[in-house]
């Protein structure tokens, strides 16, 4: 039944599949949530019943145990789906992230010309930021994909779960997944740094111990590249530091300053009529007044920074929702609903 469904949510190009007790089938379509055409009523045994029916032992201890649990599937020849079971207080519910098995390239994504030029780069930290379901792993799989067919690098990716799948063609893609590979985002980020990476992708920047492994990379000679669920560049900064005791953080300013390469900021905004969405950037390169600006705690001036060095390739979300909009992509409404939400 369940294949059933998510094959159904893909031919309507669909992005999220929420199952849950004593509720109908909801999908999410272009950001808006829509009824599945079975409207049953399920109940919390049928809701268990389906969960239980793509898990393995282990995850369905895991899931008893803990009362949810991330994992992925194999849904069809084109389709995997990130899966995330967990309890609430009509009982059981899950949600289904549907994921191409083709991974897009930055100029199918129509990311700005500068991401490119950031997948060229051999050491530094590069975060990919955006609210949940904005197409951050989308966009960091197209940079994996450019390097990896462009480039000869070793690249370690840790994710919880593992999203797009990579097939070696110039680089080496090592891919390990939360549970099944390793027992820790800590761990393996530790264990990578003796694994002779070139590059790392870490799934999502979690805790103190993440950010500070991640920073010691990127400042000893690697690429990583991260997510982090914020809204701005100036904001991802801010995040970055503020997870940080008060003692330490004049410290982190001073390391995050030296090997912070850029922040992509995004989100996906509705096409004109209907056409489904497309991506809306913000771009921050890190060039020595971003840096000063880091280090001297005036993070609040980098939007400044930003808006005067578009020649250069930064760019503003407000003028990439302009510009889409002065290409007929999106309409006005849609571009100031956007800023607003984003203010």
């Amino acid at each position: 039944m369940i294949q059933q469904i998510l094959e159904d949510a893909r031919v309507k190009n669909c992005s999220d599949v929420h199952i849950s007790s004593n509720y109908r089938i909801i999908l999410r379509l272009d950001g808006d949530l829509i009824d599945y055409k079975d409207t049953t009523i399920l109940s919390p045994e049928d809701v268990y019943n389906m969960i239980y029916s793509i898990m393995n032992e282990q995850q369905k201890k895991s899931y008893i145990e803990n009362r949810e649990i991330d994992f992925s599937i194999e849904t069809s020849e084109k389709y995997r789906c990130r899966v995330n079971a967990y309890h609430t207080i009509s009982g059981p519910a899950v949600a289904f992230r549907l994921i191409p098995k083709d991974i897009k390239s930055l100029v199918s994504l129509n990311a700005p010309y500068i991401v490119q030029d950031l997948a060229k780069l051999k050491k530094g930290l590069i975060m990919v930021v955006g609210p949940t379901g904005s197409g951050k792993s989308t966009t960091l799989a197209g940079i994996i994909d450019y390097i990896n067919a462009n480039y000869m690098r070793h690249i370690i990716t840790i994710e919880d779960p593992i999203e797009y799948i990579f097939t070696n063609r110039r680089s080496l893609i090592n891919q390990r997944e939360l549970g099944s590979d390793t027992n820790s985002f800590n761990e393996a980020l530790k264990s990578s740094l003796r694994q002779d990476p070139d590059i790392i992708m870490v799934g999502e920047m979690r805790d103190i111990e993440t950010f500070r492994l991640a920073l010691t990379a990127a400042e000893t000679g690697h690429l990583v590249l991260a997510t982090l669920h914020t809204n701005s560049a100036a904001q991802t900064i801010n995040r970055i530091i503020d997870v940080f005791p008060a003692e330490e953080k004049s410290a982190i300013r001073s390391i995050l300053s030296g090997s912070i390469k850029a922040v992509i900021s995004q989100r996906l905004v509705k096409k004109r009529d209907g056409g489904g969405r497309c991506a809306a950037f913000e771009i921050m390169l890190a060039n020595s007044s971003v840096r000063n600006l880091i280090r001297e705690d005036k993070i609040p001036q980098i939007n400044s920074i930003i808006e005067l060095s578009r020649k250069n390739g930064m760019l503003l979300l407000k003028d990439s929702l302009k510009d889409l909009m002065n290409n007929d992509i999106i309409t006005q409404e849609i571009a100031e609903e956007e800023l607003l939400s984003y203010e």
